[in-house]
C-alpha cells in the first residue's frame, strides 16, 4: 500500500490543480506515480523530465531497445511498478519478456542499463568501448541521463511504495522471479 496519498484534482490546491491539468494534457492520464508526485509540482516536473529524454533516446536506439533498457534498470532496482509497466510494453509489442532476441548492440545497451542501476561507478572500460562503437558521445550522455532518470522513477516508486495501477494488473511481474538476480531485491529484507 502506498505510503503517500494520491493527489486528486478536487482536493488539490489551485497551484497543484494547474500542474495536474498540465500533466494530464501532456501525458493523457494521471498514473498512481504521477498522482503521488503532484504533491510537489517541482518534484513532478523534475521526475517527468524522463519523457523529454525518452523522446531523445527513442530515435537513436529505437522504442523497443529504449523499453528494454528501462526494464533492465527497473529489474536491477527491484521496482515492481516500473518493471510491470515495461513488461506491459514488451508484451503489447508481441514479445515474450523471458525470451527476447537480442543482438550485440541490444546486449551492450541493456548491460549498460543494468550496470547504471547496480553500481554506476563500475561501468567497465570494455562495456563503455562497446557503447562507443554504437553511439556518439552526445548519445551516450543522453542515454546515461535517461537511465539516471529511470533510476529516479524506481526510487520514488520503491521508497514511497506507489501502488500498481489497475491497468497494469494483467501484466504484473512476479518479484521472486523477475528480481532473482538483483542484489537490491536480496537486500530488501535487511533493516539498517
Amino acid at each position: 500500500m502506498s505510503r503517500i496519498t494520491k493527489v486528486t484534482f478536487e482536493t488539490a490546491s489551485p497551484e497543484v490543480q494547474e500542474e495536474y491539468n498540465r500533466v494530464l494534457e501532456k501525458h493523457g492520464s494521471i498514473s498512481n506515480m504521477k498522482a503521488t508526485l503532484l504533491h510537489s509540482p517541482e518534484a513532478s516536473r523534475a521526475v517527468l523530465e524522463w519523457y523529454t529524454l525518452f523522446d531523445r533516446v527513442k530515435p537513436v536506439i529505437g522504442l523497443r531497445l529504449s523499453i528494454l533498457f528501462c526494464n533492465a534498470i527497473s529489474r536491477e532496482n527491484a521496482c515492481t511498478l516500473c518493471s510491470t509497466y515495461m513488461n506491459k510494453e514488451i508484451v503489447s509489442k508481441g514479445e515474450d519478456p523471458d525470451h527476447l532476441l537480442l543482438d550485440d548492440r541490444d546486449k551492450a545497451i541493456i548491460a549498460f542499463g543494468r550496470q547504471l542501476a547496480a553500481d554506476s561507478s563500475r561501468v567497465s572500460d570494455e562495456l563503455f568501448a562497446k557503447l562507443r562503437s554504437y553511439l556518439s558521445e552526445r548519445e551516450i550522455v543522453e542515454l546515461t541521463v535517461f537511465g539516471a532518470l529511470m533510476i529516479v522513477n524506481n526510487v520514488v516508486n520503491n521508497a514511497l511504495r506507489v501502488d500498481l495501477d489497475d491497468a497494469l494488473a494483467p501484466y504484473a511481474i512476479d518479484p521472486e522471479v523477475a528480481f532473482a538476480g538483483s542484489s537490491r531485491f536480496q537486500k530488501r529484507g535487511e533493516e539498517v
